[in-house]
C-alpha cells in the first residue's frame, strides 16, 4: 500500500521556547520512505536526534512568533496482518533486553494498579488470545468520545470514566498488557481512513518474538498505519513538545492512498 502524507502545524509562540517536534514517518522494515520532506518556518537552527528504540527521529529547535511545520511524505507500507491469537507469550526472564522497560508502569500507564483486574478478567489465556481479549474488552467497555480527556488523563482515569480518545485507549491497553507481564509500547502514527484525520495512537505488544500492532479503537486498518515514534506512553510520542506556551492556529493532517484501484 502506497500512502501520501501531508501534515501542517501552525502555532503562535509569544516568547522564545524550546521545542521538540516528532511528525516525520519512521523508516522501518514494513514501511519504506519513498519521498520525505520536512519544512519549518519560525525557528532557529534545527537539530535532529534519533527517536526511541531507533525508530524515527525528533527535531529540536528554538522557536518564536509564528511557527509552522509542514511535512510531506510518500510511504510504501508492506505489512501483513497475522492472526495474533495463537502467538506465543514470552516469560519475563526470557525477554530481550530492549523490551524490559515496556513491562514496567509509567506516568500514564499505571499497570501495577490493574494486576488484580487483569488476572481475574483474562485468566486462562496463555497466548496471544490474551491481548485480543484485552483489546476487545476496551472496545466493548470504553466509549470513544472526542474531548473527554486531556493531557493529564491516565489509564486509571479512563478505566474509571469509561471514555476517552485514541491515546486513552492505547494507555489502557498498554497498562493491561504490562500488568500481565507482556511488553507494550505506545506508537504515534499517521492512519489511512481515520475520520476525522489526525495523529493516531496505537499499541505494539511483544508476541512471538516481534512487536505486533494493536488498535483497540478499531478506527483505522492496521496495514494503513505509518509509525512516527514509539515510547512508554504519550510523553514519549508527543508530536510537539513546547517548553513554554504556544497557541494553536491550525492543524491539518491528510493520509491518502495512491495505489487504490
Amino acid at each position: 500500500m502506497r500512502l501520501q502524507i501531508n501534515a501542517t502545524l501552525h502555532y503562535a509562540i509569544a516568547e522564545t521556547a524550546d521545542i521538540i517536534l516528532a511528525i516525520e514517518a519512521a523508516q522501518t522494515d514494513d514501511q519504506i520512505l519513498v519521498e520525505d520532506l520536512l519544512l519549518i518556518d519560525g525557528s532557529g537552527p534545527l537539530r535532529p536526534i534519533e527517536g526511541e528504540d531507533g525508530i524515527g527521529q525528533r527535531t529540536l529547535a528554538l522557536a518564536r512568533g509564528l511557527f509552522m511545520a509542514t511535512y510531506q511524505a510518500v510511504v510504501e507500507v508492506t505489512r501483513p496482518i497475522p492472526d495474533m491469537a495463537q502467538m506465543a507469550l514470552t516469560r519475563p526472564s526470557e525477554l530481550p533486553a530492549f523490551t524490559i522497560p515496556y513491562i514496567w508502569p509509567s506516568r500514564y500507564c499505571q499497570s501495577d494498579r490493574f494486576e488484580d483486574f487483569v488476572k481475574r478478567e483474562f485468566s486462562g489465556l496463555d497466548d496471544g488470545r490474551k491481548i485480543v481479549a484485552m483489546a476487545d474488552w476496551i472496545y466493548d467497555n470504553i466509549e470513544y468520545r472526542i474531548g473527554s480527556s486531556d493531557g493529564s488523563t491516565t489509564a486509571v482515569d479512563v478505566f474509571v470514566k469509561r471514555q476517552g480518545v485514541c491515546r486513552d485507549f492505547a494507555h489502557l491497553l498498554a497498562s493491561f498488557a504490562r500488568a500481565a507481564d507482556i511488553p507494550a509500547r505506545l506508537v504515534s502514527a499517521y492512519a489511512w481512513q481515520l475520520d476525522p484525520p489526525d495523529f493516531h495512537a496505537v499499541v505494539e505488544v511483544w508476541l512471538d518474538g516481534a512487536w505486533r500492532l494493536v488498535d483497540a479503537t478499531r478506527l483505522a486498518p492496521l496495514d494503513g498505519l505509518v509509525r512516527i515514534a514509539v515510547g512508554r506512553d504519550a510523553t514519549d510520542i508527543a508530536f510537539l513538545t513546547i517548553f513554554g506556551s504556544a497557541e494553536l492556529q491550525s492543524q491539518t493532517i491528510e493520509v491518502r492512498r495512491l495505489d487504490q484501484v
